[in-house]
């Protein structure tokens, strides 16, 4: 491997496949790297590890990688010391590292009580280039799909008039698509599933809300309403935060303190 760049220190791309998305709840199962020095050698390694718990259907689906394949595997924290040494150093890059697999990896150093400092260290993510330098709006769309300008960019209806435009044109250009609204929207969900403001922190369960993220995930709203209040009134001030969430919150605490 020959980059058009000049390297001053060894520069390692890696990715991770992990059991989910939480920095907090998940662990990696499987970590690749390609380790390039100054002087052009290159260094190829793939590490699987025991996640200490179940993978689940979701992370199967994506990565194929099975609890049986890693059942006699050792836990990341076997090697992180060898790992860190290895990667001291380094400039570290990556697809989408920033953002996923770099907290990831910091998360588990720490877990292993290993030091692992990315500070002084160079991080290249292809995906930021990407993002950056091949737009993703609907003007972008209009180019693509349609060769020509979107003069009538940010104005509501012309905007609407594009976007029908292009669904026209992908329909044209993409057969596998579906024919369908439903199908569609499935096609859609499957990439992107959408949820609610409410659905982004809880799911409902028939013993009521559950956590689906923070550091009470897979915990009741009721329990921690009545073990941990102040965390909540830390949701209710967060800017992004959705109103049915505050509301769902405020609800469950009065709730639980009223008597019997």
């Amino acid at each position: 491997m020959k980059l058009p760049i000049p390297l001053d220190r060894p520069l390692v791309f890696f990715d991770l496949e992990t059991t989910g998305l939480s920095v907090a709840q998940d662990r990696i199962v499987e970590l690749a790297f390609i380790r390039v020095t100054p002087q052009g050698d290159v260094l190829e390694k793939v590490r699987r590890f025991n996640p200490e718990m179940p993978i689940p259907p979701e992370a199967k689906a994506i990565h194929g990688i099975t609890d049986e394949d890693v059942k006699d595997e050792e836990p990341f924290q076997r090697r992180a010391r060898a790992l860190a040494q290895l990667l001291e150093g380094c400039d570290l890059a990556g697809f989408n590292i920033r953002k996923y697999d770099l907290p990831m990896l910091e998360a588990e150093f720490m877990r292993a009580g290993v030091e692992f400092d990315v500070s002084g260290r160079r991080l290249l993510d292809v995906q930021n280039i990407f993002h950056r330098e091949e737009r993703r709006d609907l003007t972008a769309a209009a180019r693509f799909y349609l060769d020509r300008d979107h003069e009538e960019a940010h104005t509501a209806l012309g905007d609407i008039r594009t976007t029908a435009a292009v669904l026209t044109a992908q329909l044209d250009r993409y057969p596998h698509l579906p024919r369908d609204l439903d199908g569609l929207n499935a096609y859609c969900d499957d990439f992107a599933p959408y949820r609610t403001g409410l659905e982004k922190w809880f799911r409902e369960t028939e013993e009521g809300l559950w956590f689906r993220r923070g550091k009470y995930n897979e915990r009741p709203l009721s329990e921690i309403a009545r073990t941990d209040a102040d965390y909540l009134e830390w949701i209710c001030r967060l800017d992004d935060v959705h109103p049915k969430v505050v509301k769902a919150i405020r609800e469950e605490i009065e709730r639980q303190r009223m008597p019997g």
